[in-house]
């Protein structure tokens, strides 16, 4: 399996021993914003991003949303680790603030598209964010066995002045799934948004 997908690139998840990934996770790791203060003080301002996974059937209509307010998919197959409304307010550390979890044997026949997306809840600049990095990897919120596709948004060129972005997108074709590593900001301002955006111009 192809390691650290560059934006765009598509792998199918046919692993070497000829056994198909079954258990993805998507992690988000970011800090919060530090602030100078009048008096040379600096204070941290809490950075609320938000991963959100969408299931779209293979006529593009969304089944379902996992995010913040819903936790798991309704079959069980994603399951979201919670809320983080703040970031790392003393510096990166090392962690994932919310991870997705992806398990493709339970997931509902109908599902033929699992999108996976980033909001900024508060509308803070991808830009202004000290540290944000996200991974696409095989295994657990505790075991990494591989990662196949990184991005950083904090650093990456193109993502400075946007609050919203697609991950990646995994696909079924003929019965295989597949993985496109999107890695696009878009011009949407809230989560419902980013949906249609990917139903209109991903899928």
């Amino acid at each position: 399996m192809a390691i650290n997908l560059q934006k765009g690139q598509r792998i199918n998840l046919q692993k070497d021993n000829g056994s198909t990934l079954q258990n993805v996770c998507v992690g988000v790791n970011w800090g919060a914003i530090e602030k100078k203060g009048w008096l040379g003080g600096i204070s941290k301002e809490a950075v609320d991003l938000d991963a959100s996974c969408v299931l779209y059937d293979e006529n593009k209509n969304p089944l379902d949303v996992i995010y913040f307010g819903q936790l798991a998919s309704k079959d069980g197959a994603v399951r979201h680790s919670g809320d983080d409304l703040t970031g790392d307010v003393s510096g990166d550390d090392g962690l994932d603030n919310e991870v997705i979890t992806l398990d493709f044997s339970r997931l509902n026949s109908n599902v033929n598209f699992v999108a996976f997306v980033l909001n900024s809840y508060k509308g803070q600049d991808f830009g202004t964010i000290p540290f944000a990095s996200i991974r696409i990897y095989e295994g657990t919120p505790s075991r990494v066995s591989e990662v196949f596709a990184t991005y950083n948004i904090a650093k990456g060129e193109g993502f400075s002045g946007h609050v919203s972005m697609v991950l990646g997108i995994f696909y079924k074709r003929n019965g295989e799934w597949k993985f496109n590593a999107v890695g696009e900001p878009t011009s949407d301002k809230k989560l419902q948004e980013t949906v249609e955006t990917v139903r209109h111009n991903y899928l």
